[in-house]
């Protein structure tokens, strides 16, 4: 019943992109604004989709190695943004190392050494391994540059794997899996609905000094989709009712959107357009998944309260 629920939210989600491919097609053949981006972003759609599918059908272990190599990833284009001291490179190797031992956390369901991890552990000892150096120029920012780093794309990420290992319940027995599914699923979409309403009707920018092209079209749009579409998949997917999907789809739009534009402030601080260049019309990998840093941990901890 669980890989049948999950198999057919899989098909499902195939069948919306080729929808989405035929209508971005129609629509770029048609309209008389630059729709390069939008062509790439979806090409790039079917490459991620596909991973994403292969590490989900594959097995669980899979799954969660892949979201630490996401982690990876996402950390290495956040260091190689960030101006960091000569005396801090040694300490690098400690926050790289932090990502298989908090993805292990996960493949142990150990939640207690996984909630404290970096948020304390990490948090203590980043600064006593950077004071080792005795440059204390510029000690403040690079402490809280890394454990920055570490929060948002290890920590915050690492939620979404945990998701995965959440037991089924008497209302839904795609259990974790299916959670995972309907977060990723609505926070990829909430993203991909907010750019494409915001391409096509947006006129009011809601925050020019961060992110120009942000509009309150766009942005309202995509909260009223993934609303909808949250009251739609959780019954598929999920073991939440009407009204905790109704509160989950407003969570993921909202924090979805601020994550966003916190990765936008980042970029705009730093004088970068995009994190990286690994997928294209994109940017990179940060560039992908900074909706998922705020959405993650957030709907993580919805999903505990209510559920688990």
């Amino acid at each position: 019943m669980k890989l049948l629920a999950i198999h057919w939210a899989l098909i499902g989600i195939w069948a919306l992109l080729t929808l989405a491919s035929i209508v971005v097609f129609v629509v770029s053949k048609r309209s008389s604004k630059d729709m390069s981006e939008l062509v790439q972003r979806t090409q790039s759609w079917w490459v991620m989709v596909a991973i994403f599918t292969v590490a989900f059908l594959v097995s669980q272990t899979i799954s969660i190695i892949v979201f630490a190599l996401i982690s990876f990833l996402a950390l290495k284009e956040y260091f190689s943004m960030i101006p960091t001291r000569r005396a801090d490179r040694r300490v690098l190797f400690w926050a790289y190392l932090s990502i298989p031992v908090q993805y292990f956390w996960v493949y142990d369901h150990y939640y207690g050494m996984f909630a404290v991890f970096i948020p304390v552990y990490m948090f203590l000892f980043l600064p006593f391994a950077s004071l080792l150096s005795q440059q204390t120029d510029g000690f403040l920012k690079s402490v809280g540059t890394l454990n920055w780093g570490l929060m948002l794309c290890v920590f915050s990420i690492s939620h979404a794997a945990f998701l995965l290992i959440l037991p089924a319940t008497p209302e839904s027995r795609a259990g974790g899996a299916g959670l995972l599914l309907f977060l990723i699923f609505l926070t990829q979409f909430n993203d991909v609905a907010q750019y494409t309403w915001g391409k096509l009707f947006g006129r009011r920018k809601i925050i020019p000094g961060v992110s120009p092209n942000k509009t309150w079209e766009g942005f309202l749009g995509g909260v009223a989709t993934t609303f909808v579409l949250a009251m739609l998949i959780a019954p598929l997917v999920t073991p939440l009712d009407l009204a905790h999907a109704a509160a989950a789809g407003l969570l993921i739009a909202i924090a979805g959107f601020v994550g966003d534009v916190t990765v936008s402030a980042l970029k705009r601080d730093l004088g970068v357009k995009d994190t990286g260049s690994l997928i294209p019309g994109h940017g990179g990998i940060l560039d992908r998944i900074d909706s998922l840093t705020f959405t993650a941990p957030l709907f993580f901890h919805f999903i505990r309260y209510f559920y688990y």
